[in-house]
């Protein structure tokens, strides 16, 4: 999906088969699940599931394309990297035109390997960049602490801290 597109200002038409919408994005929200690329595109799209436009089916379609050109990004899992936990993340302020609520979205590797991926509209309207960006920090952390206490609980010991 291109940067800075705002499908939720869509004035098209209403798409004549709302099911067929539903139905890719519901695919696309299936994929997600392991592939952290799609996590961005796949949160816009799910929004509009009630009323699709044309704009929206074209820009799943997009999606599809991507899929097509770019096959085998899933996770890979290595059994050689070590097991420390890496987070980023990221918050895009007010980017929603209809409620300018926050977006924040993270990424967590375990040693080389993915593990946990997360893009959602912030719960709160942030006054500002920095209170977007601390909200967004705060969900990392709380993340990055559940992963750790689940490598506690599956015997792995994690004596470093965490790398953001």
């Amino acid at each position: 999906m291109e940067q800075n597109h705002k499908l939720a200002l869509a004035q098209g038409k209403d798409l004549t088969d709302g099911e067929k919408y539903r139905r890719l994005v519901g695919r696309l929200i299936y994929l997600a699940v392991t592939r952290p690329d799609l996590a961005y595109s796949v949160h816009i799209l799910s929004q509009f599931m009630q009323a699709p436009k044309e704009e929206h089916w074209e820009a799943a379609l997009r999606v599809v394309r991507y899929l097509k050109k770019c096959p085998g990004q899933g996770i890979l899992l290595r059994s050689d990297s070590a097991l420390q936990l890496q987070g980023w993340c990221d918050s895009d302020w007010a980017s929603c035109p209809l409620t300018r609520r926050s977006l924040t979205g993270w990424f967590v590797l375990l040693g080389l390997s993915p593990v946990s991926w997360k893009t959602k509209k912030q719960h709160t309207v942030s006054r500002s960049s920095a209170e977007a960006e601390y909200r967004s920090i705060a969900a990392l952390t709380c993340e990055l602490k559940w992963l750790k206490q689940l490598l506690n609980d599956l015997g792995v010991e994690h004596k470093k801290g965490y790398t953001t």
